[in-house]
Order: structure tokens, then C-alpha cells, then sequence
């Protein structure tokens, strides 16, 4: 796993009254806190000179690839996807992608009646004319009947209490929130379809190496450069960037780009040289000296993803009941019952007592090495693991460490469902 310490998942969102940042601060340093990669948010600013919004950009996941079946759509109308070949030139099929390419403006309630916005001529508590507090980029990807399926990341909506998107002709629609799932950093949402002429095709991201020609399309730094175009290469398949999620430190599998992208471009396409979505941008490397690393989420670690989220508007996964840390984020005499021997492994500190795990035995201090005969070298490690190798209703075999002693635990793991 790489060490990307100076991460940050810029969230393309915006937020009204707040300063410009300093260029000359920086503003990508680790979350100290958490010890992983803080989710990092430009907020809206109001300029003097261009009346601009700042946007921001972050943010996922390896998961089983599964059919598309005829869950996602290459036209207006309800297809199965396939991998098609498209003809003219770039600059046709950049412009004939871009009309499925939406902007997204988060706007959230106010904290207090006394906030910024107050309560006069609020809708659903904010202000008619308030700038949105994030903004990012969409991509139509279905329709169904009268609705229109947009997939972004979850941190370009997180913690919304309205949604509004503006699609390519300028019109701006309320966007009702399908599903989100914070570990993948994806999230769908529905819109009516009127007005939509164009939807994008997810492509096979499999077949994409190192070398292979790529664009990237979103809203960099707000409406105000909506549907920017930059390109590049793949730099890059399969790298794992370690990310700090709300279920824990997660290893997300990327494609890695020179293709430029800035606050603004989360949830944009990463298409390739024939118009087919090969990734979700999400995140990118943001440090003094360092140009040209972005990610993007693969299609299909996505499209699993988002067919569960239309489906359930949830993601369940297996749940043992246990919240970890690593074994070397403590000090040895803390573990002083534990072999010398053992430096790795990963630390129970907390545990739903009406967990399975719990039911059979598993207690807190208790230190987990193994799954299946897997070796658990960190927290990162068996969460991978555990949501990509183990089924919901599957019994595990758990080698732990308690009180010095090694055991052996079986455990069958039930589902738990992350909104």
C-alpha cells in the first residue's frame, strides 16, 4: 500500500462567507486527529472580481464486479450497457458525453435560527438566494420511465438538506437522494427526465493500462467552468490509497491520472478515448511540489455499488460488531500479555456485546491476527477482507490473541446496512 499521507479527498463542495485560503498555507496537511485523510471542503466565496464559486474534491472501494445486466443505460432510454465503439472525432465525442454531465449544488440547514440565513424566505430553512455550501460534479448514467439516475461521490452530498442540480442546457432541478454510501464515496440520485438527451455509458475498466489516453469532465471550481475538459494518461491502475471513512481506515482501490483535476471535478467522468466512463474522479494528491496525481474511482468496483443503491437505497455488508485499531498504534507495555513475536495484528476496542463476534466469545483488548488463515496485518487490512471476501450469512474461522493465549473462534457474520 502506498503511503499517501498528504491526501486529501478535496470535496468540490462550496459554503457561503468564508475567506479565501492562503496559497501560501497548506491547507492538504494529514487530519491529525483520525491519524488518516481528512475529507477536505472548499467552501462558496463570493469574489469582487468574477463572482465565483469554489468548489472541492475527495474520495473509495474494491468490490466484487458484477454484471451491468440492463441496470445502467447508454441512451435516453432504458438499455443494458455494452461496450460500444464510438465514431467522429474527440472533440465530437467530448461534446456529445458532455451533455450528460451535470453540476451539483449542496446546500444545507442552517445551524441555528440565528445563522447566517436565518428563517425568512428560507426553503426547507435556507435562504432563496444563499450560495450552496458544496459543489461537485454529476454523471446521468439511466433513465426509467419518467426518472433520471445520477451517480457523484457521497462527500459532494453528505450532509444535505437540498440537492440541486443544473444539467447541460442551464436548467436547474432539485435532486431527490437515492442512496449514499460513505466507504465507496458514491452516491445516486433522481431527477425527473425532462429535458435529458444524453446519457453516459459506463465502459469495462479493466481493459485500461498505464499509457492509455483519458478526459476528465466536471465542474472545476464551480458553475462558472462547468463541463471542463483536461487530458491526460492513465498513470496508473490498482493503486490502493489509505482513507479515513466513517466505518474506519479503508484501503480504496484507484486509477491513477495526470489528467488535471480540481476542486470541483468530484463525481466527474474519467472517460477514455471513445466515450465510455472508465472512472468516478474522487481525489487527488494536493502538495506544494506535487502536480498531476489524481484518482478516480473504477467503473467497475462502481457499478455494483450504485446497482445496490437504486435497488436498496443502502449498502449492507458483513458486520462482526468490532471497532479496531492497529496493533503499532500502541505502545508495547499496553500489550504487555502479547508475544513478542506478534507486531501485527489488529486491536478490539469496542464490541457490540449483541454481536455475533461478541456472542462467541471475542471481547474487547482482544487482538485479531487471522481470518480464514488470512493474516490481519492492520484495521485497513480485514475491513478489506472482511467486505470483500466474506459473504453476509458466512462463517469465518477468527485466530485471536487473549490474554497471551491464542484461540480460534468461528463466527457467522450477519448483515449490516449502511445508509
Amino acid at each position: 500500500m502506498m503511503d499517501f499521507n498528504t491526501i486529501k479527498k478535496e470535496h468540490l463542495s462550496t459554503v457561503t462567507g468564508l475567506h479565501a485560503p492562503n496559497p501560501s498555507e497548506n491547507h492538504l496537511d494529514r487530519d491529525k486527529n483520525n491519524g488518516g485523510l481528512k475529507r477536505f471542503h472548499f467552501k462558496p466565496i463570493v469574489s469582487i472580481i468574477a463572482a465565483g464559486v469554489i468548489g472541492s474534491v475527495v474520495t473509495l472501494t474494491v468490490l466484487p464486479y458484477i454484471g451491468y445486466g440492463n441496470k445502467l443505460s447508454s441512451t435516453a432510454s432504458e438499455q443494458s450497457v455494452a461496450f460500444a465503439r464510438s465514431s467522429g472525432s474527440v472533440t465530437d465525442m467530448v461534446a456529445d458525453v458532455s451533455k450528460a454531465i451535470v453540476s451539483i449544488e449542496n446546500y444545507q440547514q442552517p445551524t441555528s435560527e440565528n445563522s447566517l440565513f436565518g428563517r425568512l424566505g428560507n426553503f426547507n430553512g435556507i435562504k432563496a438566494n444563499a450560495q450552496p455550501d458544496e459543489t461537485g460534479s454529476g454523471i446521468i448514467f439511466q433513465t426509467k420511465e419518467n426518472t433520471v439516475y445520477i451517480v457523484t461521490n457521497h462527500h459532494v452530498i453528505e450532509n444535505s438538506s437540498r440537492i440541486v442540480v443544473s444539467l447541460y442546457n442551464g436548467t436547474k432541478t432539485d435532486a431527490t437522494l437515492v442512496g449514499a454510501d460513505d466507504l465507496s464515496d458514491l452516491a445516486v440520485l433522481a431527477i425527473h427526465s425532462k429535458g435529458i438527451t444524453r446519457i453516459a455509458q459506463f465502459g469495462d475498466s479493466s481493459t485500461i493500462h498505464p499509457g492509455d489516453l483519458v478526459f476528465a469532465i466536471g465542474d472545476p471550481l464551480g458553475l462558472n467552468l462547468s463541463r471542463t475538459v483536461t487530458s491526460g494518461i492513465v498513470s496508473g491502475t490498482n493503486r490502493t490509497v489509505s482513507e479515513t471513512t466513517l466505518d474506519g481506515n479503508w484501503g480504496m482501490n484507484v486509477i491513477q491520472t495526470d489528467a488535471a483535476i480540481s476542486p470541483g471535478n468530484s463525481g466527474g467522468a474519467l472517460l477514455n478515448d471513445q466515450g465510455l466512463v472508465m472512472g468516478i474522479n474522487t481525489l487527488k494528491i494536493a502538495k506544494l511540489g506535487v502536480e498531476g496525481i489524481g484518482f478516480a474511482i473504477p467503473s467497475n468496483d462502481a457499478v455494483p455499488i450504485i446497482n445496490q443503491l437504486i435497488q436498496n437505497g443502502k449498502i449492507e455488508r458483513p458486520y462482526l460488531g468490532a471497532d479496531f485499531l492497529d496493533v503499532s498504534d500502541f505502545p508495547r507495555a499496553y500489550l504487555k500479555n502479547l508475544p513478542k513475536k506478534v507486531t501485527k495484528g489488529v486491536v478490539i476496542i469496542d464490541l457490540d456485546p449483541q454481536s455475533a463476534a461478541a456472542v462467541k466469545g471475542l471481547k474487547k483488548e482482544d487482538i485479531i491476527v487471522s481470518m480464514n488463515g488470512t493474516r490481519m496485518t492492520s484495521s485497513s487490512v480485514l475491513r478489506k477482507y472482511l467486505y470483500t471476501k466474506v459473504k453476509i450469512g458466512e462463517e469465518v474461522n477468527i485466530g485471536f490473541y487473549h490474554n497471551g493465549r491464542f484461540l480460534h473462534i468461528l463466527v457467522k457474520l450477519d448483515a449490516k446496512a449502511v445508509n
